[in-house]
């Protein structure tokens, strides 16, 4: 009895050292905030803004640094340089510039819908390119689910297995994470269907979901995929599209309007190369360093998601295996180690980086690594934020009143949107005439 009584008094003490080892850090780890046994800095992660309490961490414990959830291990890249080391970015779609005119149409017709129009033009650029098909109205494309995605709206279920077992009854974010499941099963199978539907009608377009079918149709599809993986890979390919797109753009309008400033200097030098004839095309970038200079600050300043990648090491430090790796965007390009009064919307900060965005994301150049879009908006609208009919007085708009999902867009505003001139007007109309041509074989 002595010897089996000490058998469980050492099995116990095993067990209960096995437990407090879960939620430490491994020394050997990049550096953060002090853990709690067992479940490590799952107290610290606050319910919304992740994004700001990075920039906290960073500054705390240096531009790479860790947390703990239970036995999972999430790293941190509040550094450019890491990030270039570790992570790839993605290419960019032709069908913009078809799109872009659209909108500007829209937004001549009835400016004071120009928050849905905008959506309504990053989904149909996504869509086609994606599954063959537009979306000619802002109803005709499907819908926005974001707000289940910020970090801490859900508990981290793959690391407290017990939480899977919490009925959905008494679990808020459980029945908020089915809903979202079955919606977007049910939107991205239909669009599958619809896009099977044409095929079978001999109706193949150049899109992604055609290139795709076609080569399964000679080379089978492969064994590791499933078709309902398939249907919803194409899914999120649009959800990260559409989304991200019209957050940005959405951010930029929402800047034009808080600093008239920048629109004028951005004026001057678009009408410099295009005149009143012809709103700018892609190839005029190079001529437009300001434009480029405005969309850099503008992912700068309200950058729009969180990326994440698993698994490597990095300047000598632990990045253990199955590790998540949180890339901080915001906090990143909100660093005064980096930038000079991060806070304040300021293009000229870029006026040195002349590339095009996709060159440096190319490059070795890490330093110089941005994004690029927008034009078209600048040479056909003035923005300014709106007037009160009744006092006559400016209605000031918040720079800070954005959504607390994982992609960061402003909540809907009102802004003023006039057309320049009547020859501007006049070629937005000959352009859309062109546009809907080159469209037609999406509708």
């Amino acid at each position: 009895m002595p010897y089996a009584h000490t058998v469980i008094i050492l099995a116990v003490a095993a067990l209960v050292y096995r437990l407090l080892q879960v939620g430490k850090r491994d020394p050997r780890m990049p550096k953060g905030p002090p853990t709690l046994p067992i479940i490590g800095n799952a107290h610290q992660i606050p319910a919304t803004g992740l994004y700001k309490q990075f920039r906290e961490w960073a500054k705390q414990y240096g531009p790479v640094f860790s947390l703990t959830v239970g036995p999972s291990n999430i790293i941190v890249l509040c550094n450019r340089r890491a990030i270039h080391k570790l992570l790839l970015d993605e290419k960019h779609f032709r069908v913009q510039e078809a799109e872009a005119t659209v909108l500007m149409t829209n937004l001549l017709n009835h400016p004071g819908s120009f928050y849905q129009d905008i959506r309504r033009y990053t989904a149909s650029v996504v869509t086609s390119i994606t599954y063959g098909f537009r979306a000619a109205t802002f109803d005709s494309f499907w819908g926005h689910w974001t707000a289940v995605m910020e970090p801490g709206a859900s508990p981290p279920v793959e690391v407290f297995i017990i939480l899977k077992y919490a009925p959905a009854w008494m679990a808020l974010w459980k029945r908020r994470a089915i809903n979202a499941g079955v919606t977007m099963d049910q939107t991205w199978s239909e669009a599958r269907r619809r896009a099977e539907g044409r095929r079978a009608r001999g109706d193949r377009r150049p899109c992604i979901i055609d290139a795709l079918l076609d080569e399964y149709e000679k080379k089978g599809m492969p064994t590791a995929v499933s078709q309902h993986a398939f249907t919803n890979l194409l899914g999120e390919m649009v959800e990260g599209g559409a989304d991200t797109t019209a957050a940005q753009l959405l951010t930029l309008i929402l800047a034009f309007a808080l600093h008239p400033h920048v629109q004028e200097k951005a004026r001057r030098e678009i009408d410099a190369v295009c005149g009143t004839e012809r709103s700018p095309l892609r190839s005029d970038f190079p001529r437009l360093p300001y434009i480029n200079c405005i969309v850099k600050e503008g992912m700068r300043w309200r950058p729009v998601y969180v990326c994440y990648f698993p698994d490597d090491e990095y300047d000598g430090m632990l990045i253990p295996k199955d590790s998540t790796i949180f890339i901080p965007t915001w906090a990143i390009h909100h660093m005064d180690t980096i930038y000079e009064d991060p806070d304040t919307f300021d293009p000229d900060r870029y006026l040195q980086h002349d590339k095009l965005a996709n060159d440096y994301a190319g490059s070795p150049d890490w330093a110089k690594r941005d994004k690029s879009s927008l034009s078209k908006l600048l040479w056909a609208f003035e923005f300014a934020e709106p007037v009160d009919l009744a006092t006559g007085k400016v209605v000031h708009l918040d720079p800070e009143a954005y959504n607390p999902g994982i992609l960061q867009a402003p909540l809907p505003f009102n802004v003023q949107i006039k057309i320049r001139s009547d020859a501007h007007a006049e070629t937005i109309k000959r352009e859309h005439h062109e546009a809907l041509g080159f469209l037609k074989q999406y509708e």
